[in-house]
């Protein structure tokens, strides 16, 4: 753990990142076992490895960690889960591209909800930025015939807008300890594909693919991003998360032969570009107050 600790705050937004955008690939890869039940193991192993890294970082204050973040915890575990939830949903319905760029709005979200709950001013820029990254979105769900890729496009915004919506939490109590909510967000991610599975018997190479999604890509991910992301500037660590949209899609391209529409990728370029010029302009800003 003090290994990791020491490596450069970016490179570990970075390794954060590169393992997530492996989520795409993996479920495309599972063979039999229906989306819940891939929600189960995958958050199985999730709660494994968050477990050792809370024991590690928290040792005997382990449980007081997790009494003390109490109900903001609590509902922003529950919150969090919910958005684990609709990632597998969406990549089990929809492309990886189309899941992968929808989830990079969760800026924009945040600067509309900021505005209607928090008062947040929302500056031209800003305002620019969430008409450029709709006329994306519009460009990229017009591709969507089929209703089950629909469905799976527009289940994939939850992921953003739960992510919004937790760091207005985050915002709202910014006294309480919200790490531990990571494990509150597996335990109930993992009761949800528990209720929803007619059975959780899945083959043996199913249950090592949950592992993979649950212990590296997910596990791992937001362990070298949470790690990371306390010793690097805010819009950066945003930029640098662009990289899970670019990879995502391009493994699943590589190696289950997903060929996203031209339309699709145009309008994820559009969202990523609206997405780096809302980062840009939090940066300016922020230097120009100091």
């Amino acid at each position: 753990m003090n290994l990791i600790k020491n490596l450069p705050g970016p490179f570990l937004v970075f390794l954060g990142a590169v393992s997530l955008s492996f989520g795409g690939l993996i479920v495309k890869s599972f063979e039999g076992s229906t989306l819940w039940q891939i929600l189960f193991w995958r958050s199985v192993f999730f709660i494994i490895v968050v477990t050792i890294f809370l024991l590690l970082n928290y040792k005997k204050t382990f449980f007081s960690a997790l009494y003390k973040s109490g109900i903001p915890g609590l509902i922003g575990g529950i919150i969090l889960s919910i958005g684990f939830s609709s990632y597998v949903f969406a990549m089990y319905e929809t492309t990886v591209a189309n899941t992968n760029f929808i989830i990079q709005t969760q800026t924009l979200f945040l600067a509309i909800f900021g505005y209607i709950f928090l008062k947040e001013t929302i500056s031209k820029l800003t305002f620019f930025c969430i008409i450029l990254a709709i006329s994306g979105i519009f460009l990229m769900l017009g591709n969507s015939i089929s209703p089950g890729e629909m469905t799976g496009n527009l289940v994939a915004f939850i992921m953003p807008i739960s992510f919004a919506v937790l760091i207005l939490i985050v915002r709202k109590f910014p006294k309480v300890d919200m790490i531990p909510l990571q494990l509150v967000a597996g335990i109930f991610a993992m009761i949800i594909g528990l209720l929803m599975s007619p059975t959780i018997i899945v083959s043996s190479k199913d249950i090592f693919l949950g592992f993979l999604a649950g212990f590296f890509q997910v596990g791992f991910g937001f362990i070298f991003i949470t790690i990371g992301a306390k010793s690097t500037p805010a819009a950066f660590v945003g930029i640098i998360m662009l990289t899970e949209a670019v990879l995502g899609p391009l493994w699943a391209w590589m190696f289950v032969n997903e060929n996203p529409p031209i339309s699709v990728l145009i309008g994820g370029s559009i969202i990523i570009t609206a997405v780096i010029l809302q980062f840009l302009n939090k940066f300016i800003t922020k230097k120009q107050t100091l």
